[in-house]
This record gives C-alpha cells, structure tokens and sequence, in this order.
C-alpha cells in the first residue's frame, strides 16, 4: 500500500502584548456600564500593543516562538494571513516576517479571508504541501493591532469593543506524523460583505474623505441593527454546520469530537454552540481574556487547550470561526501521533 502524505502541527507560538485594558477602562472609554461589557460584550479583559510595536513585529514574535530551536532557513513558505490592518497601506506583512525571522530561502504570500482566515489557510496551505514535493515546512502567521480602529464614543463601532492585540504562529510540517489537519468546511453568504468596513479607505470614498471626515477612518458597521437582524437568525446553525461538516468530511461523526476551538464569542453563544454537540466547557476555551485577536483566535483557543490538558492524544478537535464578510469556517485536526496502518 502506498503511505498518502500528511500535513501536521509541528508547533504554535502565541504573542500578547503586556499591557491590558480591562472591562473597566472599556466601560469608561465608551460610557457603557462595567457589566454590560463584561456580561454581554463577553469582555474581561484585551491585550494592547503600544504605539511604537507594529503587526509585524507581533507576527515575528509570535514566528519565533513558534519556530523554536527550528531553524527558518529550513522553511520553505512564510504566510501570512491576519488582519489587513497592518504596519503600512498596501503593505507585504509575509515579507517582513520573512526578513524578521531569517527565513531568506522561503517564499511568501497573503492569505485575506479576514476573521476567517486562520482556519481556512489550513486546507489552502495543506493542499499546496501535498501538491508540490518541494514545500515541507510552512510557516503561517496571523496578527492584529485592530483595537486602533476602534472608536469607543462611536455607537457604529461597538460591534468591534472585543478587539484585542497579539498574535499567533503555526508551523505545519509534511509526513510529521502527528496533529494532522483534515479536512475543512465552509459558509459564505456575500448579503453581508458591505455591512463592516472603514469606510474612508478604498476607491469608493478615499478621495473625498481623505482630508475631510476622520470618522471615517474607523472600523464601523453601516447598520448595526439591520446587520444584527439578518445575521442573527442564522449564525448559530452555520456555525453548527461547519463544524460537524468539517469533522464528517474528515472521516468522523460530529459525536466524534472531543475540542472546539473557537474565535473569541461571549460564553452564552459558546456554551449554545458547545450543547448542539454534547460538549460543555471543559471541551473548549473561553477567550475572555484575550479579547478578538482576529483570525489568531482559533490557534490561541487550541494553544489554551492543550496547555489545561483540555486537548488530549487521539482527540478529534475543530478550529471553528467567523468572519465579516460573511463566512464560517472550520477545520478539523486529528490532534497525536496518528495510527501506524498495519
């Protein structure tokens, strides 16, 4: 029989930055009540970057935790796919990180889904290290510093309060052996692409708003009641689709799974998510005190989980998230050393 390849998790690095802003000085910056945000904002607390710290230089933190005693020479693709806020407008993140980790042999691209985008490059990066013999060891990196766009006297923006900074890094390694990533689902529904954005940036109003309405340089939802009650009625079942078609597609039963590891979402959406699939939340991990790290939310759940011992050899385990836009995705992964065929 011939052996089929595989991609594995050979390693993830997680950066966050020292300082916080905790419920409170969010309640204070946006004259909400403290337990409004802590209960139905979900927020305890969010890591802030100072000023002078850049997208990049988190990426590169978080690349070199992950990579360890790796040596990024070895590497043969540095992507990256965290938020399109970075150090610079039009701006290539994967080349910095490149040149920041010593990673010169690699190549290096983008990967844009927003929120979404650290789940979904799993099966886009997985399928081109099965495809081309030469690419081995890949690196991912995801980073955001969205908390800067976020204007707190701003009623359009409370949909982002949850933002936080850091980020994270995966090493996938082909014929690893272990942590194998399967297979991956995904709902887009393009009704919604329009709903979140800063406005004043991009060919639509940047020459007219350039100088005039720094409003418009925030992260801002249209509409927010409109948005709400459209999304509303289907998240909870598109979420739950994904994830158990994420873990069929992959060869297993939804009642095969063992860890959900989740973008950040208050814990009232995450335990109603958790129920659909017998689970509770010893199976998963809360980000309340990390706040919304973009698409690195997912590897920081399943880096909690494994650090609580919540994630175990021979787990079946789903990265699920959600992104404007609107998509929800998920990928599987078969967490230990997977099974020697006889």
């Amino acid at each position: 029989m011939i052996k089929q390849s595989t991609i594995g998790i050979r390693s993830i690095g997680i950066y966050v930055p020292e300082d916080i802003r905790d419920s409170h000085w969010i309640a204070r910056a946006s004259d909400i009540p403290q337990p409004v945000i802590r209960e139905k904002f979900g927020i305890n607390q969010v890591h802030k970057a100072r000023p002078e710290e850049t997208v990049s230089q988190m990426g590169i933190k978080a690349a070199l935790e992950a990579l360890g005693d790796f040596d990024p020479m070895e590497l043969d693709l540095v992507v990256y796919c965290g938020s399109e806020y970075k150090d610079y407008y039009l701006f290539n993140c994967a080349a910095a990180i490149q040149e920041g980790i010593g990673a010169r042999r690699a190549e290096t691209f983008e990967i844009h889904a927003l929120c979404s985008a650290g789940v979904y490059s799993l099966k886009v990066l997985k399928s081109m290290m099965l495809q081309d013999e030469a690419i081995n060891h890949v690196l991912l990196v995801s980073a955001s510093k969205e908390g800067d766009l976020i204007n707190f006297k701003d009623n359009k923006s409370r949909f982002m309060f949850n933002f936080g900074d850091g980020a994270a890094a995966v090493l996938l390694q082909k014929d690893l052996g272990e942590n194998i990533v399967l297979e991956t689902a995904m709902i887009s529904d393009g009704r919604f692409a329009t709903d979140v954005s800063v406005p004043g940036v991009g060919n639509v109003n940047f020459p007219i708003t350039a100088q005039s309405d720094p409003a418009n340089f925030s992260l801002r939802v249209r509409d927010i009641e409109s948005m709400k009650e459209r999304l509303d009625p289907i998240t909870f079942d598109n979420f739950t689709k994904v994830i158990a078609q994420a873990a069929e597609k992959s060869g297993y039963r939804k009642e095969d799974i063992a860890f959900i590891a989740p973008l950040f979402m208050k814990k009232s959406i995450l335990d109603e998510i958790m129920s659909r699939f017998g689970l509770t939340e010893d199976n998963t991990f809360l980000l309340e005190d990390y706040g919304h790290c973009q698409s690195a939310d997912v590897f920081i759940s399943l880096q909690e989980g494994l650090r609580l011992g919540r994630v175990k050899p021979g787990d079946l385990v789903v990265l699920v998230s959600a992104g404007t836009g609107y998509t929800w995705t998920a990928t599987a992964l078969k967490w230990g050393p997977i099974e020697e065929e006889k």
